[in-house]
């Protein structure tokens, strides 16, 4: 059809026009960050599940600015994918950005998976983080008396849960409740970053965990976890940000962590005085490798305080840590009753150090004045082995109980050099017994040197956990990317 010279004008005229605003509306998307897709890419990644559904927090209303309210889209997003759970469960993808939030729950058959750059920014209003009941092995919070406010991710009751992503970062925001806590005007205990009850097949990995308001990581009353590339970091003056915490866990593995904290960087754990006995559920079958640690007041790895559940059969190897206050602590006190016994560590170096080796007796700290005075923990079966340590304060402080003494200690081929200011009795020991081999300097006379002619190492078993038997698998995702 042939058209009039002034129509075909006509026509080209409203074609630059259109062109012009395409143009403009490009320019005005490209500054106010609303990218067009340019195309999908597939990511790898190993867990213990993979995933048939997947969804992006921005299918329901999410927002990375850093500055909108994101707690009911992620509460709307779990809820939405917790229909798949048996239909091959679900995968909730958190893009790049910084998305706010308050607390929410997980499901089952789910995977969080956390974007290289997408932040977790925790809320610091208070009325974001439901009220919950204490632990029962606890019987109050540990902040406060009475309740506890929920943690940021939160889980109770579940199986087959994945919580990892491209080392994507989830910050507390801590500060508020640190101050909060040091000028004593907390009304209940301090949320945790990550807390999963009741539940069994946890993964925890391939994160970065920054300004807790107190615990980051804390597994309670669950079975076979894996907890693996996790970075945390926090002020070494911050209160109670211990890294990670199995509380009353059975089949558990942690490695390849970096840990800066403000506390221990990693506290096993399993109740507290009588409730903790009451309730009588111990830690026990835990491996811990590969970890790097830095808490000027603190230990490496902590066996307590609360452990009147009992905890057993623990196994630490090729351990690292730098201006620590110790290696492997054990925390206990009359009261606590529980046992502590078939502890197992090899494999440890360590640079500046204030000890290397301590076990407490009078911790102290209890829930309230109802614990049962004879009520006396079992420390027993507790080998140390291949470690070395230099600029160390005080080779080693342990302290028994009088009448309950700590019994089983083995020490073997240890070399600790002493800093130009250490104290001038490099072994301090009472209420211990146990035995010792090719340690330097010599410990103290409760462990006698066993000579080189009946010298051998403290045990280490051989026989794997059944959590190394646990299959990871490599699963994918598919991820918009945005110019």
């Amino acid at each position: 059809m042939a058209f009039p010279l002034s129509t075909l004008t006509h026509i080209s005229a409203i074609r630059r026009v259109l062109l012009l605003a395409v143009v403009i509306l490009t320019a005005f998307g490209n500054v106010h960050g609303r990218h067009k897709v340019q195309k999908w890419e597939t990511v790898q990644y190993p867990a213990i599940s993979c995933r048939a559904h997947t969804a992006s927090l921005t299918d329901f209303g999410g927002i990375g600015d850093g500055t909108t309210l994101n707690t009911d889209a992620f509460r709307t997003a779990v809820d939405h994918l917790s229909q798949f759970q048996s239909d091959g469960g679900s995968m909730l993808y958190v893009p790049a950005g910084k998305w706010l939030t308050g607390s929410f729950n997980l499901t089952s058959h789910f995977t969080l998976y956390l974007d290289k750059d997408a932040v977790l920014l925790a809320s610091q209003d208070e009325n974001d983080y439901p009220v919950i009941a204490p632990l029962p092995s606890y019987g109050r919070g540990r902040d406060t008396e009475g309740g506890r406010f929920i943690s940021l991710v939160f889980g109770s009751n579940l199986t087959d849960v994945v919580i990892t992503g491209e080392n994507g970062t989830i910050d507390g925001q801590g500060q508020l409740w640190w101050d909060k806590f040091h000028n004593g005007e907390l009304k209940l205990t301090r949320p945790y970053l990550i807390e999963i009850m009741y539940s069994d097949n946890i993964q925890i990995s391939s994160l970065t965990l920054i300004n807790s308001p107190s615990w980051n990581v804390h597994p309670v009353y669950c079975s076979n976890i894996i907890i693996q590339g996790i970075t945390i970091l926090a002020p070494v003056r911050s209160p109670n940000t211990d890294g990670i915490n199995p509380d009353s866990c059975i089949n558990t593995r942690i490695e390849d962590c970096y840990i800066v904290s403000g506390d221990d960087c990693i506290a096993v754990k399993s109740g507290w005085d009588e409730y903790g006995v009451a309730f009588g559920m111990p830690t026990k079958q835990l491996a811990i490798r590969r970890i790097t640690c830095i808490s000027p007041t603190s230990a490496t790895i902590a066996l307590g305080s609360e452990m009147s559940g009992g905890i057993q059969d623990v196994r630490a190897e090729d351990i690292v840590a730098v201006n620590t206050e110790s290696a492997v602590r054990i925390k206990t006190a009359v009261g606590r009753g529980g046992y502590v016994k078939d502890i197992y560590v090899r494999g440890v170096t360590m640079k500046t150090m204030k000890y290397v080796f301590w076990m407490t007796g009078d911790y102290g700290s209890h829930p309230d004045n109802n614990y049962d005075p004879n009520a006396l923990p079992v420390i027993e079966n507790i080998n140390y082995r291949d470690m070395v340590a230099e600029n160390v304060t005080i080779a080693a402080k342990l302290a028994g109980i009088s009448g309950d003494p700590f019994t089983g200690i083995c020490i073997s081929n240890v070399t600790i050099e002493m800093a130009p200011k250490a104290k001038k009795l490099f072994w301090n020991c009472t209420d211990i017994s146990g035995i010792s081999s090719k340690v330097v300097p010599q410990p103290c006379d409760l462990l006698p040197d066993q000579g080189t002619e009946y010298a051998s190492p403290c045990n280490f078993p051989t026989e794997s956990l059944p959590i190394d038997d646990m299959e990871i698998q490599t699963c994918s995702c598919r991820k918009k990317i945005y110019s």
